[in-house]
This record gives C-alpha cells, structure tokens and sequence, in this order.
C-alpha cells in the first residue's frame, strides 16, 4: 500500500501562514481536531509544521507570552515529508526514525496532503485483515 492509497480519502490539508500567532494555532488545532498544522510561507508553500507538542513544550519555556509568538519563531522548519509514491513502510520508518506523527506529503514540491500515524495504523490493519481473509480462505479450500 502507498500514501496514494490513503490520500484516496477526502481530506483536507489544515494550514496556518507563519506569520499568524501561535494563539491562532491553538484555536486552529482545537476547531480542526487536528495535532499538527503545515505551515506556509507567502507563496502558499510547505514552510514548516507545528503541533500541539511544540505548543506544549513552548509554554513551559515561555509562560503565557508563547500565545503572542509568530509560528515562524516555533515551527518546525526542516520538515520531513513524502510523496504519493511512498510506501506505508518507509512512511512508519520515517515516523519511527524520527519520532514524528504527521508526515507532508509533496508531489513536484506542492502540498498535497498530510498522512497521520493513524492513517498509518489504519491502512496496516486493513492490510492485515484482508491477508488473514485471504489465508483463511486458503486454508479452507485445503482442508475440505
């Protein structure tokens, strides 16, 4: 399975421009459910990411006077991404590797979506069930 397969779904890519606040953020993440937001630069392009980890771990450092912060001054900017192409696999080595749990997807260097470690749970239990459908049957024709 690939990250093409999962990006079948309708889904849409919640975004914040690095220049907003980090309250926006906030307010941004609890109204999407989302954990993480790709963030842009003026042309609309991947500039970053930030999730509510990094919000978390910046309060502690900064008290109240985080809310007023740019995301650029907190995102993450060397964002590891994949494209449409990669496999589920190399996508939970990525996630593995680097302990992250929202993954840009780009294709010819546009966002095109995001993948989540539960889309990733998802699309691997899928493929588990449908093995053991496959097996099941199998084993079924072999014992009559």
């Amino acid at each position: 399975m690939q990250v093409s397969d999962i990006l079948k779904t309708d889904q849409d890519v919640v975004t914040i421009a690095t220049d907003r606040t980090i309250a926006e953020v906030a307010h941004t993440l609890a109204g999407t459910r989302v954990g993480a937001i790709v963030a842009t630069d003026t042309s609309g392009k991947l500039a970053g990411i930030i999730s509510e980890r990094d919000i978390v771990r910046a309060l502690n450092e900064h008290g109240t006077a985080l809310l007023a912060m740019r995301v650029e001054e907190l995102m993450t900017s060397s964002v590891i991404t994949c494209t449409p192409d990669s496999s589920i696999v190399e996508v939970m080595k990525l996630m593995i590797e680097h302990h992250i749990r929202n993954l840009p997807v780009l294709e010819d260097g546009v966002l095109v979506g995001v993948v989540t470690i539960l889309d990733v749970v998802r699309s691997r239990l899928a493929e588990v069930e449908t093995d053991y459908g496959t097996l099941r049957e199998f084993m079924a024709t072999r014992i009559e």
